[in-house]
C-alpha cells in the first residue's frame, strides 16, 4: 500500500529518533533543511550539528546563506572547507569525478563527526536522486553516511510540502549544484572557468532570472532559462552579450531546450548513467 506524506514523515521521525547525535551535511537547500529540522525535532538541537562546507566549486553566497539559515533555526553550526581543485581526479572532470568529489566530502565529514562525537553523518539525498546520474550514491554508501529522506521514501514534491508546513522559507528554493556541472566532461576544471560561469550566472540572476544555467563551452557560453523566460532574456541580449564577453566568452548562445538540471549528462552513454548506484 502506498504511504502518504504524513506516514513517510512519521517514518522519518522514527529513523532519526534512534540516532542519538548526528552531523548533517547542510547546504541550505530544501532537502538538507528538512533533514536538519526533523533531526532537531527528534533529537534536540544540542544533539545536532549543521556542517556547512565551503568549496571552490560552490558559490560563497550559498555557504553564507546556509550558515545564516542554520543559525536562525537555532542549530549549532560547524563551518568547514574542502579543496576540490587540489584533487586531480576531480580536476579531470570525467563522469567519475563526481564520485571523487563526494568521496572527499564524506571522508571529511566522517572525520569531523568522529572528532566531535557524532554517531552519524546525514545528507539530503532524496528518492528523485535515484533516477539521475548520481555517482555520489556510491561514495555515500562506501562512507557509511545515511540518506534518511531516501530511507523514508521521500520525493522532492513531498519534501517541499513538509518543509512548507514547517514554515521554513526555503521550501520553494530552486535546486543548486556544483558549478562544475556547467563544464563539459573532458574539459579540465580550473578556477578561471568556475569564476566565469559563476559571474555570468549571477549577472543574469540580477536581471531577474531565478532559474538559469550558463554552460561553458570554451569561448562559447550556452545560456539555459525556462521557456517562459526566453523572450525576456532576449530583451536583455545586448547587456548580457557585453558582460559575458567581458568575462572571456567570444560567443553567447541561448539553448532552445531551455533550463534543465543535468544537461551535461545528456551526452553520456546509456550504460554510464544506468550504473549510477553501483
Amino acid at each position: 500500500m502506498r504511504q502518504t506524506t504524513m506516514e513517510k514523515n512519521q517514518h522519518l521521525g522514527q529513523i532519526l529518533s534512534g540516532m542519538d547525535r548526528v552531523l548533517v551535511a547542510f547546504s541550505g537547500g530544501v532537502d538538507s533543511t528538512l533533514v536538519l529540522k526533523r533531526a532537531e525535532e527528534e533529537l534536540g538541537a544540542e544533539n545536532v550539528l549543521a556542517a556547512v562546507v565551503a568549496s571552490e566549486l560552490f558559490r560563497e553566497e550559498e555557504f553564507d546563506g546556509a550558515v545564516k539559515l542554520a543559525e536562525e533555526m537555532g542549530i549549532p553550526v560547524l563551518k568547514t572547507e574542502i579543496k576540490e581543485l587540489e584533487d586531480e581526479n576531480i580536476i579531470e572532470n570525467t563522469p567519475d569525478s563526481w564520485y571523487y568529489s563526494k568521496k572527499l566530502l564524506y571522508s571529511h565529514l566522517n572525520k569531523l563527526a568522529e572528532e566531535k562525537g557524532y554517531n552519524y553523518v546525514l545528507d539530503g539525498m532524496i528518492m528523485d536522486d535515484m533516477d539521475d546520474f548520481r555517482p555520489g550514491l556510491k561514495a555515500r554508501t562506501e562512507a557509511g553516511a545515511r540518506s534518511v529522506l531516501q530511507e523514508a521514501q521521500l520525493y522532492k514534491q513531498e519534501v517541499r510540502e513538509l518543509t512548507r508546513e514547517l514554515n521554513i522559507p526555503v521550501w520553494n528554493k530552486p535546486a543548486s549544484c556544483s558549478l562544475a556541472s556547467r563544464i563539459p566532461y573532458g574539459t579540465k576544471l580550473d578556477k578561471t572557468k568556475i569564476s566565469q560561469v559563476d559571474q555570468a550566472e549571477k549577472f543574469i540572476i540580477r536581471l531577474g532570472f531565478d532559474m538559469v544555467r550558463v554552460r561553458h563551452h570554451g569561448d562559447v557560453a550556452r545560456i539555459e532559462v525556462t521557456p517562459e523566460n526566453a523572450a525576456n532574456l532576449l530583451e536583455h541580449k545586448d547587456e548580457i552579450q557585453l558582460k559575458l564577453q567581458e568575462l572571456g566568452f567570444h560567443y553567447v548562445s541561448v539553448d532552445l531546450g531551455g533550463y534543465r538540471t543535468g544537461s551535461m549528462n545528456e551526452v553520456l552513454p546509456a550504460d554510464t548513467t544506468s550504473a549510477k548506484i553501483s
